[in-house]
């Protein structure tokens, strides 16, 4: 977990109690939204489109991201017959010796002493395997264990990646992959001018966690996203889940952690939720206005290719656009 200073959220968290499983409590009434607009954009492409359709998937930590695209996979492979394979980005965080690695050459850097950020993913294993995909190649897929090394995480071995495209070891839905979504909470962020940080960064009002890091800090982040640029080139659709209030990640994110003390046993504490969010939290404040503009980039061409979702406190639609 990050170790940074205190939170930005003052408000009181409440806990639903008693409450069944958080995934029950989470609406789904996104993916009614969300496949039509896939369809379409699948049906604009179906006659010019030589490989699978790569949708990118934003969401804020708590949001309900799993719970959604559960059902999207679901939905698109059963209804209409389209292996859809979802890849979360955490999958690809760089290994542990490699993390230790990164925090030791950047030791006064806060933000990449744990993983999360631009530049703790192992970008050259996650291109190499979109590469794959793309090309209907075999491969397989990477696994993350985030309670390695108490908690600090590490990738599973090798052996345990289950295969994709696969035509004799494969499942059945990892076969012939025709849709892949990649979802991720950085998923889509695009770099700023470092004159656009650096204002950001002075505007103690609007922008409450940035100053809790030296402006050189986030210029490292915002450098090591660059790299992430060439991946998001390769979607065909994105998906945005947005949150009317980005504070309510706090408060969501307890709920999480107080559901895995009441099914588990464990789960981070208030003021340790408040670590944890305020580490991702001056990402957010850099980047996600840049998400709601719209993150293709190539102009007309490709407008209409972004659903932005708007929900409440409850997690529920407040509203959409297509963008």
């Amino acid at each position: 977990m990050m170790d940074t200073v205190d939170s930005v959220s003052s408000r009181p968290f409440t806990a639903l109690d008693p409450a069944p499983p958080l995934q029950t409590r989470i609406i789904d009434d996104k993916s009614p939204l969300c496949i039509p607009f896939i369809l379409s954009k699948i049906a604009e492409y179906n006659n010019t489109l030589p490989h699978p359709f790569i949708i990118g998937l934003n969401g804020v930590q708590g949001v309900g991201k799993t719970t959604l695209v559960k059902a999207l996979a679901e939905t698109l492979q059963e209804r209409e017959g389209l292996n859809t394979l979802v890849v979360s980005i955490d999958d690809f965080y760089l290994t542990h010796e490699d993390q230790l690695r990164l925090a030791e050459e950047n030791s006064d850097n806060a933000l990449v002493q744990y993983r999360g950020e631009p530049g703790t993913h192992d970008l050259p294993l996650l291109t190499s395997f979109l590469t794959s995909i793309l090309s209907s190649q075999p491969t397989h897929l990477p696994r993350y264990d985030k309670s390695a090394h108490s908690g600090l995480g590490d990738r599973l071995p090798p052996s345990t990646f289950p295969p994709i495209n696969d035509p004799l070891l494969s499942r059945p839905d990892h076969r012939n992959i025709r849709v892949l979504i990649l979802e991720g909470w950085l998923t889509g962020f695009r770099s700023l001018p470092p004159s656009v940080i650096r204002q950001k960064y002075l505007d103690l009002k609007n922008h409450k966690t940035l100053s809790h890091h030296k402006l050189e800090h986030l210029l490292f982040i915002n450098q090591q996203l660059q790299r992430y640029e060439d991946v998001w080139d390769q979607f065909d659709a994105f998906i945005h889940i947005d949150a009317q209030d980005l504070e309510w990640v706090y408060e969501w994110r307890l709920e999480q952690e107080e559901q895995m003390r009441r099914e588990k046993g464990v789960g981070m504490s208030e003021d340790m939720v408040r670590k944890f969010v305020d580490g991702y939290f001056p990402a957010y404040e850099l980047y996600e206005d840049g998400v709601r503009q719209g993150v293709f980039r190539g102009g007309e061409s490709k407008k209409g290719r972004q659903l932005r979702i708007v929900v409440g406190r409850d997690r529920g639609v407040v509203e959409h656009m297509v963008i």
